[in-house]
């Protein structure tokens, strides 16, 4: 399975952005997938995850505010971000858990907030 973001960049606090991840390879075999984030000097975290059945979860601080999605016909999974924060700003990866718990990781987007 290969993994590419798309859609970070500079934005505003308050602004918005929405950020995709295209899957390719093996798709059939994803599970589940999830998007990660990672601040200077913090560990990477988990922020919101998708299963094949469409369940969702998130981390408590991006609750209300973030949506994760997927486009299972197009193999692509999306995170919308609304009402971003300086806080939020972090290299945000996307993230695919196969059926055989074997894990896919993609290069990583840069999210900005500017205050």
């Amino acid at each position: 399975v290969q993994l590419v973001e798309a859609g970070g960049g500079l934005v505003q606090a308050g602004g918005s952005l929405r950020l995709s991840c295209v899957a390719s390879g093996s798709t059939s075999s994803i599970d589940a997938m999830g998007w990660y984030r990672q601040a200077p000097g913090q560990v990477r975290e988990v922020i919101a995850t998708i299963q094949n059945s469409g369940t969702t979860s998130y981390v408590d601080s991006v609750k209300g505010r973030f949506t994760i999605s997927r486009d299972t016909a197009n193999n692509t999974m999306y995170l919308q971000m609304n009402n971003l924060q300086p806080e939020d700003t972090a290299v945000y990866t996307c993230n695919a858990v196969t059926y055989g718990v074997r894990y896919y990781w993609g290069q990583g987007t840069q999210v900005t907030v500017s205050s």
